[in-house]
């Protein structure tokens, strides 16, 4: 199982950028999720959509801001994050559980399988 996330770059205050997460060797039959880690700072949950796109889980702290989404046929997850503050300023990581589920994990205990990150990165 490998997850390829693409889309991280620079951007200013108020833009946006949208980040896929392509996965291979492993179809996207579970809920999926993104993840953060900010320099010094623990990795924290961002978003998680379930298997069928059906459910959406977002952090408090970009709601309102992010949506996530999903197209089963390609195997991939993406990430629109609008109105980025430099707050927002991490390395993000898409993640895939082990199994099939029908909840949405929303901790890193619930995720088997982590992509290399993105850098985003939110000038003032």
């Amino acid at each position: 199982v490998q997850l390829q996330a693409s889309g991280g770059g620079l951007v200013q205050a108020g833009g946006s950028l949208e980040l896929s997460c392509e996965a291979s060797g492993h179809t996207l039959s579970s809920y999926m999720g993104w993840f953060r880690q900010a320099p010094g700072k623990e990795r924290e949950f961002v978003s998680g959509i379930s298997y069928n796109g059906a459910m959406k889980y977002y952090a408090d702290f970009v709601k309102g801001r992010f949506t996530i989404s999903r197209d089963n046929a390609k195997n991939t997850v993406y990430l629109q994050m609008n109105s980025l503050e430099p707050e927002d300023t991490a390395v993000y990581y898409c993640a895939a559980p082990r199994s099939f589920a029908l909840y949405v994990g929303r901790t890193r205990d619930d995720y088997s399988y982590w992509g290399q990150g993105t850098l985003v990165t939110v000038s003032s």
